[in-house]
């Protein structure tokens, strides 16, 4: 292991955990809107957001999967020092992240079950921007519509017409974050 996959934690983990997981269920909650999570420093080529998600979200009993340039030494040694979490193919992840290429075919993870839907796999895509326009976003959470910069629609579209099965994404920029959880309708864009 890095000496540098040492550092990059919260400083202050009690309450920057708690901040990032509150602004992880919020967006979840509301689709569309965007959050900032401050306080993580992972490694090249990872984002703050998706540093925050990764030291929040998981720990040795939740199974991720790191596509493309994410599954890098710096960032596997990172994800097993601060969070512990076992790395493993997509097919058996309950999280994974990468950018929207690298994450194809969204078919190789878990949709979830009928009778339990929720043991479907969350996809943390890294963005280069977020902002609040782009396709438009409505349903459970959202007052009217929301807007969101989707790094393509018709698989969105797709996995929201597999309801209550599918995949829920976080979408992290910078230190920005954004959710859209399966059950979000998904029009054209503005």
């Amino acid at each position: 292991m890095r000496p540098e996959a040492l550092e990059g934690d919260f400083t202050d983990a009690p309450v920057q955990a708690a901040r990032a997981f509150r602004a992880a269920l919020e967006a979840m909650a509301r689709p569309g809107t965007l959050h900032q999570v401050t306080g993580a420093r992972p490694p090249a080529p990872l984002s703050p957001a998706a540093g925050a998600l990764l030291l929040t979200l998981c720990d040795g009993e939740t199974p991720l999967h790191l596509a493309g340039a994410t599954d890098c030494d710096a960032v596997r040694d990172w994800v097993t020092f601060h969070a512990g979490a076992p790395l493993v193919p997509a097919e058996e992840a309950r999280f994974a992240l990468g950018r929207w290429e690298a994450l194809q075919p969204l078919a190789r993870f878990a949709l979830g079950e009928p009778s339990y839907p929720d043991r479907s796999a969350t996809l943390i895509v890294e963005m280069d921007v977020l902002s609040a326009s782009g396709a438009r976003l409505t349903g459970p959470g959202i007052r009217s519509e929301a807007f969101l910069p989707l790094p393509e629609r018709e698989a969105f579209k797709r996995n929201s017409r597999l309801f209550p099965l599918g995949l829920d994404f976080f979408f992290c920029a910078g230190s920005t974050l954004a959710a859209l959880p399966r059950s979000t309708k998904i029009g054209e864009v503005a």
